[in-house]
């Protein structure tokens, strides 16, 4: 008897942890979901033993599915009981609150979806991507709480209410450890800035734990440009104020020595290349300051050299040795041999509205040519700069056991129409507004259509323009242009009078070499002139002209700091006549040069501009076709106020029959950071308007003050690179001058897109 007693105890302690059979599996609490698919998602069946441990893996599985936010799981006797309550479906997520932060970008951090599941975790992890985004433009007191309304059939609206708080700014940014370099200088380096009034338009001057950590990136690639190697940032550290609106951070550095560049060799492998060939590209040489970028430039001109032979995919691998006892690093630029290889196939994917015609008329490769990597991303870059196409890409593909390659340019399509508008004022024209729509490949040719429209105080123009760039399929563009246009100049300057032409022109160019183009122009324009000194009325006149122009372009960019290093030149020469009313030809010639220095923020340009109407066969050149100097042209004199005059009229100039003005001007960076693009400059004009026509030497028995004489000036100015557009602020004094011509110190240009 007592052994029987013994056993019943045991098999009472011992069966919960065995649990029982499921017999029957009763599903309660469910209202949209049915009980079959319930059980489906608590991978039970009758038949499986259940015990306390299971019965908790059940009610897990059922809690990820999401579906639910109470779930009980018990047996009783051998039925499995499953009560639950289900989550509420979501019927709309909206966000409040948020100025400084878009909703659109909120909305991209936030997994909690309509017609969806409530699920607590979810919504909570939003909160804190969405805190994560207010953090890295400074905005650490954000505060963001989520809230459930409830509506009936059990769902609910999710409403996540932001208080924004105040941007957390950097008030002292300061470096430890540096020698060789200022704190203002290395504070020039970083993306991160001191907190001012005047950054207002930058979001830099905010504390952002991962700016902090990519200015550190910065200071190190500074360094390493300026021959440091050892340098390291050993620690950012900074503290907030306690209300947690300021933030002062500290870069502690080691400099380290500075090397210069020792002994440069390439590693050729390749015997059907010249060693000269690769050593000229090298872009530095021996005792020159030690610059990683000198180095990153020379592996990629090391590629682009050897792809010219055909051979693509090769390896450079820069070798330095380093010599502390003179401070040198000698480099060995290891090239990894490999075989020539040539394209096999050109294949164009992705384009749906633009003729494959078009864009193979882009790429300067063709099935046959040697593979070459700079040919392909220059084919790759022309193709963007269409503005056809999104994106491109260039993939290559070996073609199996040979040395060829197939090539697949994949586009990605998007509008080429164009509708914009403008508005803007200056001296020259006063307030102006344009728009326009422009279709830059019209019925996927590549075609260019465009008509535009702009009205300004002294000028009104509309105009009507088609461009062929590929005529015949060949580099050769072509097209037409209609234009009319207003011009209200009796009462600008020293112009005194107004023209209205309707012009009609033809035109066609061509590439010459890589940096010479050239075009030919007719057109015809039909005028009506009223000219306040002839004071005749209306005149009509009928101008049809002949011309070319060669042009010379070649400059190399800073977009960055909007400076450029090269030059620009243009040569024209037109005839005027076939039976017009008058007749003369026009010869012109302008060159601009530029270069920039002292890291690329500084720029010197000087300019030359030069214009020559010689008369036929004794014509008379009507005032409205002269050259005139003045404003834009010759800064501190008003617009056309340099020059001869009529002894009766003299507000208005008689204009030459011949010009030569030029400009050398200084642009410079200012106190102001550079992310505000605001630049000064200073400037030295000069120019010589040649004499009108002899016919007007003399008007009613007198002499009228006719000269030649060089005018010249000197001012300053500031250019300010707008988000809405650029504007141009100078200040000329004249320097030689007449008593009879016309100043204007002041001089404002300002003109944006939208």
């Amino acid at each position: 008897m007592k052994k029987i007693s013994l056993f019943a105890i045991f098999s009472v302690m011992v069966a919960p942890a065995f649990g029982a059979t499921v017999s029957r599996i009763d599903v309660s609490g469910n209202q949209r979901m049915d009980a079959e698919s319930i059980r489906i998602l608590s991978d039970v069946n009758v038949g499986d033993n259940v015990g306390d441990a299971r019965a908790n893996e059940i009610a897990k599985k059922l809690q990820e599915s999401g579906y639910f936010s109470k779930i009980s799981v018990k047996m009783s006797g051998n039925v499995l009981k499953l009560d639950i309550t289900e989550s509420p479906i979501i019927n709309q997520v909206t966000i409040e609150g948020n100025d400084e932060v878009a909703t659109d970008d909120l909305k991209k951090e936030i997994r909690t979806k309509e017609r969806t599941s409530y699920d607590a975790a979810t919504v909570g992890a939003d909160v804190q991507r969405m805190l994560t985004i207010y953090q890295r433009q400074g905005f650490f007191g954000t505060k963001i709480e989520p809230k459930k309304i409830e509506l009936d059939d059990n769902r609910i609206n999710v409403v996540y209410e932001i208080t924004e708080g105040h941007p957390t700014y950097i008030t002292d940014i300061d470096f430890d450890g540096n020698k060789k370099f200022s704190d203002r200088t290395l504070r020039g380096e970083i993306l991160s800035r001191e907190h001012a009034w005047w950054r207002f338009m930058t979001q830099f001057d905010t504390f952002d734990d991962d700016r902090i950590q990519y200015d550190a990136q910065m200071l190190r690639q500074f360094y390493l440009r300026n021959g440091y190697v050892d340098f390291n940032v050993n620690d950012t550290t900074g503290t907030f104020t306690p209300d947690r609106e300021y933030y002062s951070v500290v870069f502690t550095v080691s400099e380290g020595d500075q090397y210069d560049f020792g002994k440069l060799t390439v590693d050729n492998p390749f015997d059907d290349i010249p060693d000269e060939v690769l050593t000229d590209v090298i872009a530095m040489k021996s005792g020159d300051t030690y610059n990683v970028d000198l180095v990153d430039e020379t592996m990629s001109a090391l590629r682009s050299a050897v792809a010219e032979y055909g051979y693509a995919f090769i390896n450079v691998e820069p070798v330095p040795t380093k010599n502390d006892d003179d401070k040198t690093i000698d480099l060995v630029f290891k090239i990894q041999k490999t075989n020539r290889i040539y394209l096999n196939s050109i294949n164009i994917l992705g384009n749906v509205r633009t003729f494959d015609s078009v864009i193979e008329q882009s790429l300067p490769m063709r099935a046959g040519d040697p593979f070459s990597l700079q040919t392909i991303e220059e084919g790759r870059q022309k193709l963007m700069r269409t503005r056809y196409f999104k994106d491109v890409q260039m993939i290559p593909t070996r073609v199996a056991d040979s040395n060829m390659m197939n090539l697949d340019v994949k586009v990605e399509e998007q509008p080429t129409g164009e509708l914009s508008g403008g508005f803007g004022w200056s001296n020259i024209n006063g307030f102006m507004v344009d728009a326009g729509i422009t279709e830059s490949n019209f019925m996927g040719r590549g075609q260019i259509v465009q008509l535009r429209g702009s009205i300004a105080e002294y000028q009104k123009q509309a105009l009507f323009s088609f461009t062929e760039p590929y005529l015949f399929g060949r580099q050769l563009s072509a097209g037409f242009d209609v234009s009319y246009t207003m011009y209200d100049y009796s009462s600008l300057g020293s112009f005194g009078y107004d023209r209205d032409s309707l012009t009609i022109a033809s035109r066609m160019g061509w590439k010459l070499t890589d940096h010479w183009t050239q075009s030919v122009r007719l057109s015809a324009s039909f005028d009506q002139n009223y000219d306040i000194q002839v004071d005749s009325g209306w005149q009509k006149a009928n101008l049809y002209t002949l011309g070319t122009n060669l042009k010379y372009y070649n400059l190399d960019t800073n977009f960055q700091q909007n400076t450029h290093t090269g030059v620009v030149a243009n040569l024209g020469i037109a005839y005027t006549g076939f039976g017009g009313t008058e007749s003369f030809m026009r010869y012109s010639a302008d060159i601009i040069g530029m270069i920039k220095f002292w890291d690329d923020k500084w720029q010197l340009r000087s300019s030359l501009d030069f214009g020559y109407l010689q008369p036929l066969g004794g014509d008379y050149i009507s005032r409205v076709y002269r050259y005139f100097l003045g404003g834009e042209s010759l800064r501190g004199f008003d617009v056309a106020g340099v020059g001869s005059r009529n002894w009766a009229y003299k507000t208005y100039a008689l204009g030459g029959l011949w010009k030569l003005n030029g400009s050398t001007q200084l642009n410079f960076p200012i106190f102001i950071p550079d992310e505000y693009q605001i630049k000064g400059f200073v400037f030295a004009d000069y120019g010589i308007l040649g004499k009108p026509p002899a016919d007007e030497d003399y008007f009613a028995g007198r002499a009228n003050d006719i000269d030649d004489n060089l005018r010249t000036s000197v001012g300053v100015g500031i250019y300010w690179n707008t988000p809405m557009g650029p504007m141009n602020f100078s200040w000329g004094w004249p320097l030689k001058m007449t008593e009879y011509d016309r100043e204007q110190r002041f001089l404002l240009s300002f003109e944006t897109q939208f």
